[in-house]
């Protein structure tokens, strides 16, 4: 483990430095997670692209008035369940756009008719429905949520999800990133993960890097999401996730973090959590697998062999042998993992509600891995 000075100062290393630096976060790595690298075989099920937050580099969102603009009807939710299962995806990643009926009275009207007060509603339902039509496990990811919108959705999912980004309120800055996105409010985003810990919920968050912010503001970051793991014990993986440029957005001329300024970011980010949290690194925007596992992380994240990556749509999943060769050159064996980790597995009665333990327990092998291995 590193001081907050250290990590600060650690943002300067370079060359054989940097080199240093990944392999201290590899070794702490390998003292909790020894030789195994994991990733979660799912599907993901965006169930609309509309949203209350305009952020800059976003081309997932679409305004209620767009063509392109939609929420999923349960038939094609299921439809995507049922060949993903077939597929042998054991994961329903659930994203969505935060609050878009707060803002956009055509986002409610759409929802009345479809017999819901409120996108939450919906997706309780739609959770409700993958367990009772699928041996799958619904991960939940739409945003801020209050404590009586997690206490709601945590009966129909395994674990929960949201990107803390950065806590830097720069970033709400007139002509930064989240200029006018209520959403994305740090206090907002740190509450939500406050709240998920008080529920007992497992849940996934992480920075985004190269959006404007600075050195410290990510360190500062990591340091917050890793002060409340230590209170509550319920965050399972932190994802250090680099910003890629896309065209039609406000920045899509920004450059984007390097493979240094990565790998740095990595290995900090090791050093500053708690060794039980699991570090992940999406291996789609940045194809250098190898560099990834030899600066700390455990965790490919969520590969769909149906599904595309919806916020990153240009850039294609990996195939798992490509992560799994690339595991063994390093050293390691990929594994696939289910939507909760192992660790919170073995206490069912405090973090899952019955019907989600009972599929865990008719999916998961005795060391909490997915029983049936694709790769």
């Amino acid at each position: 483990m590193i001081s907050r000075a250290q990590a600060i100062a650690a943002g300067k290393v370079s060359g054989d430095e940097l080199q240093q630096l990944c392999a201290q976060a590899s070794q702490w790595r390998e003292q909790h997670w020894g030789k195994t690298v994991t990733y979660s075989r799912k599907v993901f099920v965006p169930l609309t692209n509309m949203c209350r937050d305009t952020c800059s580099y976003c081309t997932f969102v679409k305004h209620p008035d767009s063509p392109q603009a939609y929420i999923m009807t349960p038939e094609q939710v299921l439809k995507v369940v049922a060949e993903g299962q077939q597929l042998g995806c054991k994961e329903v990643l659930f994203s969505l756009g935060e609050k878009p009926e707060r803002r956009y009275p055509q986002v409610r009207a759409r929802l009345e008719l479809m017999g819901y007060a409120s996108m939450t509603d919906y997706l309780e339902q739609m959770c409700q429905q993958v367990i009772e039509h699928s041996d799958m496990l619904p991960h939940v990811n739409a945003g801020t949520l209050s404590l009586q919108e997690m206490r709601q959705l945590k009966p129909v999912s395994a674990s929960m999800g949201m990107m803390l980004e950065n806590i830097s309120p720069r970033l709400l800055l007139k002509g930064n990133v989240h200029y006018a996105c209520p959403d994305k409010v740090p206090k907002q985003r740190l509450r939500t993960l406050e709240r998920a810990g008080q529920l007992d919920i497992p849940f996934t968050t992480g920075i985004l890097i190269g959006i404007g912010e600075n050195w410290q503001e990510r360190v500062d970051s990591l340091i917050a999401i890793n002060e409340i793991h230590q209170q509550y014990g319920h965050i399972q993986e932190v994802i250090v996730q680099n910003f890629c440029a896309k065209e039609d957005t406000a920045m899509a001329n920004a450059a984007e973090p390097d493979l240094d300024d990565m790998l740095r970011t990595l290995a900090v980010a090791r050093l500053i959590l708690d060794p039980s949290i699991s570090l992940q690194a999406p291996p789609n925007l940045q194809q250098r697998y190898r560099a990834y596992l030899n600066s700390g992380i455990n965790d490919f994240g969520g590969i769909s062999p149906l599904t595309i990556d919806h916020i990153n749509p240009e850039r294609a999943w990996p195939q798992i042998s490509q992560l799994a060769q690339a595991s063994s050159d390093c050293g390691y064996q990929l594994r696939e993992r289910l939507a909760v980790y192992p660790k919170y597995q073995k206490s069912p009665q405090r973090y899952f509600a019955a019907s989600i333990a009972t599929r865990l327990d008719s999916i998961a092998r005795a060391d909490g891995l997915a029983a049936v291995q694709c790769l």
